[in-house]
């Protein structure tokens, strides 16, 4: 192979590297974990408790805590929290019930 042919794919691999890293794919990204945990949520309309957690790629995930009403007629609307791991690689997201997040209430 040629030195110029070789320098180029060099060049063209770093740059759509580069590109994958930019804040446009990342809202991408953002916006299909939101969309597979919300998904995968029990709860009724869910939404997430600040930001995901972005896991290093050699973990795989990216941890996203939800919140939302459970939908069962006798939890008469109870607020409800979820943690939300996708799976980077299936596009998969699996959620857990993690009320214990919240603190209790005080006491009286």
């Amino acid at each position: 192979m040629k030195p110029a042919t070789l320098i180029f794919l060099c060049l063209t691999a770093l740059t759509s590297q580069a590109h994958a890293s930019s804040p446009d794919a990342w809202a991408t990204y953002d916006k299909a974990v939101l969309a597979s945990c919300t998904k995968a949520s029990g709860l009724k309309d869910a939404k997430p408790v600040g930001n995901a957690a972005q896991f290093d790629d050699r973990v795989g995930y990216t941890a996203l805590l939800l919140q939302g009403q459970y939908p069962q007629k006798h939890m008469k609307g109870a607020q409800g929290t979820e943690l939300c791991l996708y799976n980077k690689k299936s596009k998969t997201a699996y959620v857990t019930e993690w009320d214990s997040i919240r603190p209790a209430g005080k006491a009286n």
